[in-house]
């Protein structure tokens, strides 16, 4: 039998029709049955349909029944519906097997999820910019594969060059039973001091983050609210994905994304593990929000596990 997904608008507006239909075909050519949400091309200024109409299209894909629930893009709109989610439909649905999958402005949704039910929900491509790209990535594709089968059971990847020097000091690493959780961290430090980050039960996690377009200064400025709150000291490790789509300028005066990193290790007691293959980019894993994993570093070499 094959696996059905539901495509819903729960933030931007679709912009570029071409990408969704393209989406669309992508997942219809790997056997996937899809079931699109009446109002997935939906617009309200700049959301795909006003606040009501998108929680109603959150609650349709609660009980769409589909194996996936996957968003058509990112963008903004979902921390105006974080009080009206329907959260025990949320949990409902992934009790019965539907996996959630989203990437950017999805984030608000999965820490709302995640601090009032405990839910996992995933980490991974949209429909527009993931499976409707003109050439969309093979390792993206073979992870949502793997989780749209059940088969996903973990992820690797090989750090930077340019950390060698500091992963020999740094030495094999072993991390057990953390709770892994992050995505974007602009959306992510934008909920500090809500109900709706999942700050005490994510103690002694793993916390993955990425971002686009913010420059460096921006990004080290988000950290240090995160640092400020006490966040970060709580961590067992920090995984930075990919940050991507911003602009150094001579005003910077060699201040750049690995001046942040080396800030940010300077800051906390635990590991900053950069090279994570996840953000606004082509080739990108899929993480299970909210799940517990095991973190094994040596060398150069990050592999992350949570099994079945």
């Amino acid at each position: 039998m094959s696996k059905r997904i539901y495509i819903y608008s729960p933030s931007g507006a679709v912009r570029d029709k071409a990408a969704f239909r393209r989406g669309i075909r992508c997942l219809q050519q790997r056997g996937y049955e899809v079931e699109v949400d009446q109002a997935a091309l939906a617009r309200h200024t700049r959301f795909a349909g006003d606040d009501a109409q998108r929680l109603q299209a959150i609650e349709r894909a609660c009980s769409s029944g589909a194996d996936v629930a996957l968003i058509t893009r990112g963008g903004y709109g979902l921390t105006r519906l974080l009080p009206q989610l329907p959260y025990e439909a949320i949990a409902q649905s992934a009790q019965k097997g539907m996996q959630w999958v989203g990437i950017s402005d999805f984030t608000a949704f999965q820490m709302a999820v995640l601090a009032r039910t405990g839910t996992t929900t995933w980490a991974g491509p949209a429909l527009c910019e993931g499976f409707g790209a003109q050439e969309p990535d093979d390792i993206m594709l073979d992870c949502f594969d793997d989780l749209a089968q059940g088969y996903g059971e973990g992820t690797g990847w090989r750090m930077p060059a340019s950390d060698k020097a500091w992963l020999q000091q740094l030495g094999p690493l072993a991390i057990h039973d953390a709770p892994l959780w992050g995505g974007n961290l602009c959306v992510l430090s934008s909920l500090l001091g809500s109900h709706y980050l999942p700050v005490q039960q994510m103690d002694g996690g793993i916390l993955f983050l990425e971002d686009v377009g913010e420059h460096p200064y921006r990004i080290e400025r988000m950290l240090t609210q995160l640092l400020h709150a006490g966040v970060l000291q709580r961590q067992r490790a920090i995984l930075l994905g990919q940050f991507t789509e911003y602009k150094l300028t001579s005003h910077d005066k060699g201040f750049k994304l690995a001046t942040v990193v080396q800030w940010l290790r300077e800051q906390v007691s635990c590991p900053v593990l950069q090279g994570l293959p996840y953000g606004h980019v082509p080739t990108k894993v899929m993480l299970p929000v909210g799940k517990m994993v095991e973190l094994v570093v040596e060398e150069r070499d990050a592999m992350m596990l949570w099994g079945h």
